[in-house]
């Protein structure tokens, strides 16, 4: 039987790490003393992009490689922090030449490759708010949270604009301006109202001054899925600089010679935290992979670019345990020194996989698209309680809740099950929920910032995650709301009315499973089973569409019209189905 903790060993560590968990060190923590490591801008100014690019363009550290660019092919292109800075130059000039003014919103559609890096830098030099989008998507979610951030510039590549936006146009007013590119690296003919992105890039100024923003100036909005009704748009701030910094060095314990990785993508938000911001602002060379996963081809990025610091997903981790150890053994990685997952609860066998297989154990973590960084972490020098999220980070009080009857909060002690908060403020807290205050405010209560999620904490300070206390379905580190899916299914002739919720997968953590009851007239059968399917992966990509659908008679709903899913799930799983005194027909 395997001990309940990982222990570690002065040879464990190869590298001193920059966090020691002792109560001395967060005794000696402030995010004031933190700040004077950034560099700024004059007038008490700060930009995210000065502070991940400029600050090392300009000194010493400016032909060292920032960006090491895989392509499908084997291919590798090296970008060093002074071409990134001149390159996304040329793009903040494009979006001046353009009239794109500071506070307008631009979106980032693009894969893994150097034209997302250029377009999310840029716009922030520029003073955009920048918002990455996930490439998978279909034209419904892109649709959705264009029109919803009133989006006036969208960077796309050529393809993807054909294929998913050039349809949407008429029914973007805001949507000024399009940049296109090719995938392969080529010049474009840019498609009727677009710009080719190369072209104007070629035109553009290497010489920029970065718009005058502020610690409190919005920088990013992020969207993340809730139970019902719209997607929710977070926004946050330049401030974010800190926190990003303190946990890119303390959470993930970068150093100035790492060479790192994230695999997540840029749609989501740790392919911006950590997949850009976080890495640069401590001046590593950052790996950029983009081919789609395969498993020998990851483990042949980890050996020959030599990753020392990879960041990763549990749905990512599971396919490499998929693919059995022999794989892994066939290859030899000996700078890789931490490997950190996020995305979803890692569970204890693949931090064990990870120690057995690998080398090292796998460090889980916890944040989300509202705190705008790590908040809870294991680091390197912890002892790791596998399946366990970790202890909060220095600058992070955390606790366990519950609700009093007069709204105020009760602070749960040990071992109690409860809500996860933290105490507010940190420097990359989310600063609202786009045109949605009341639903922003309702995510705290005094102090407190309420997560949603329920946890413990143990008598040693590791918090364990027990469950969302909402319907949001995580599927492979994705986060996917339940009403999205069913206004899709919805709009197909023959269904009355729909029905989605999370199944456990072993491989993905959940999957999405769709209840469709019919018009009547209309019969179910296996076309229409796969009909619907289809028109829900067209709509909305295949990340987010159902893998499974069921007919059914009619859905279970209480009285006021509210859809029962948690009914749906006890029933698909053989649960005890609980409180049924609201249905709208018990029976």
């Amino acid at each position: 039987m395997r001990s309940p903790i990982i222990e570690k060993s002065a040879a464990d560590l190869r590298v001193a790490p920059n966090w020691l968990d002792t109560d001395e060190a967060r005794a000696a923590f402030s995010w004031q003393a933190q700040a004077s490591e950034l560099a700024g801008l004059p007038d008490d100014g700060l930009n995210l992009a000065y502070e991940a690019v400029e600050r090392h363009a300009q000194g010493p550290h400016r032909r060292h490689v920032a960006l090491r660019i895989l392509d499908r092919n084997g291919g590798r292109c090296d970008i060093s922090y002074a071409q990134l800075s001149s390159l996304t130059n040329r793009f903040a000039n494009v979006l001046k030449g353009l009239g794109v003014e500071a506070g307008e919103r631009l979106f980032v559609l693009s894969g893994r490759g150097l034209e997302l890096y250029l377009g999310v830098l840029g716009g922030l030099k520029n003073g955009c708010v920048v918002s990455p989008l996930f490439s998978a998507f279909g034209p419904e979610p892109i649709e959705t949270r264009l029109r919803l951030g009133e989006g006036s510039v969208l960077l796309t590549s050529e393809t993807l604009y054909r294929r998913k936006v050039a349809a949407l146009r008429e029914r973007l007013p805001a949507l000024k301006h399009v940049l296109v590119y090719d995938e392969n690296g080529g010049t474009v003919d840019a498609p009727p109202g677009t710009h080719s992105l190369h072209r104007l890039l070629a035109e553009a100024a290497e010489d920029f001054s970065i718009a005058p923003t502020r610690a409190d100036t919005p920088a990013l909005l992020h969207f993340t899925s809730g139970t019902t009704g719209t997607p929710k748009g977070a926004l946050h701030v330049h401030g974010a600089a800190l926190t990003h910094l303190v946990t890119g060095k303390y959470a993930l314990d970068l150093h100035r010679d790492d060479i790192y990785w994230c695999s997540a993508d840029p749609g989501w938000v740790t392919g911006t935290s950590y997949g850009i911001l976080a890495p640069l602002m401590l001046g590593v060379t950052c790996v950029v992979d983009s081919g789609e996963f395969d498993a020998e081809r990851w483990y042949a990025i980890l050996e020959k670019q030599r990753v020392s610091v990879w960041y990763t997903a549990p749905t990512a981790i599971r396919l490499l345990m998929k693919a059995g150890p022999e794989l892994a053994h066939r290859h030899n990685f000996p700078q890789l020194r931490f490997i950190a997952s996020v995305g979803e609860p890692l569970n204890p066998e693949a931090v064990w996989w990870g120690k057995e297989v690998l080398g090292l154990p796998i460090h889980d973590n916890w944040w989300q698209t509202e705190t705008g960084g790590i908040m809870i972490a294991n680091t390197p020098a912890m002892l790791i309680k596998p399946g366990s999220m970790g202890k909060p980070l220095p600058g992070v009080e955390a606790a366990i809740v519950q609700r009093r009857d007069d709204g105020g909060l009760q602070l749960l002690g040990d071992e109690q099950l409860g809500e996860l908060a933290l105490k507010q403020p940190w420097p990359a807290l989310f600063r609202g929920y786009l045109g949605q205050e009341e639903r922003y405010r309702r995510c705290f209560v005094g102090d407190w910032y309420l997560s949603g999620d329920l946890a413990r904490r143990d008598a040693d300070g590791y918090y364990w995650f027990v469950g969302r206390s909402d319907d949001v379905i995580k599927s492979a580190g994705h986060l996917i709301g339940p009403f999205e899916v069913e206004s899709v299914l919805m709009e197909h002739p023959a269904v009355a009315e729909a029905a989605v919720i999370g199944m456990p997968d072993e491989l993905l953590g959940e999957t999405v499973k769709a209840f469709v009851s019919l018009k009547s007239g209309i019969e179910a059968s296996e076309a229409l089973h796969d009909e619907l399917l289809g028109h829900a992966r067209k709509r909305l990509g295949a990340a987010v569409a159902p893998k499974a659908l069921a007919f059914l008679p009619s859905l279970p709903r209480t009285r006021s019209g509210k859809l029962m899913r948690r009914l749906l799930k006890a029933r698909e799983l053989g649960l005890p189905e609980g409180d049924t005194s609201t249905l709208e027909n018990p029976a």
